[in-house]
């Protein structure tokens, strides 16, 4: 059934006769491999992919590359636990590399962004070092184009 996990994550707004006629299954077997998945903790959640620009609202969005120390007997997972806990942070990620996590934000401006590292993210103990990268605009998000304009296929013809 990965199959389904890969339907899902590109459109989880399918309904369960869909993803049967898709997987040439059951209706009921669907059901039962979605519970199943979300009771395992397959399936985290379902989430709206929105296109903020289209919006009048200010909307930034930042990924905050953090050196960390991590806690004894806890290693990262304790400062990524605390980090979770604030509301404006969306995502954060163990890397390999040159930092140790990524943590991505959203706020209304930049400047609220910037409080938000230096007053909240730079002062906690563990934490060495940010450097913040605004994203100025995006062209794919979770799989989903963004502002994409799908060429004309017939091509154009002048006389």
């Amino acid at each position: 059934m990965e199959m389904l996990l890969k339907l899902l994550e590109r459109n989880a707004r399918y309904t369960n006769e869909q993803l049967a006629s898709m997987l040439g299954t059951s209706e009921d077997a669907v059901a039962e491999a979605i519970a199943k998945y979300e009771k395992e903790g397959v399936l985290c959640g379902y989430k709206a992919i929105v296109n903020w620009d289209r919006l009048d609202d200010e909307h930034v969005t930042a990924l905050i590359e953090l050196k960390v120390t991590p806690k004894p007997d806890w290693g990262f997972d304790d400062v990524a636990e605390r980090i979770l806990e604030f509301e404006e942070v969306e995502s954060c990620y163990l890397m390999s590399g040159s930092y140790d996590l990524a943590v991505l934000l959203t706020g209304r401006t930049f400047k609220e962004i910037a409080m938000f590292v230096a007053k909240r993210l730079s002062t906690m103990d563990s934490v060495i070092s940010t450097s913040t990268h605004f994203v100025l605009k995006r062209y794919k998000d979770a799989g989903v184009f963004i502002n994409h304009k799908k060429e004309d296929e017939r091509g154009s013809f002048t006389l």
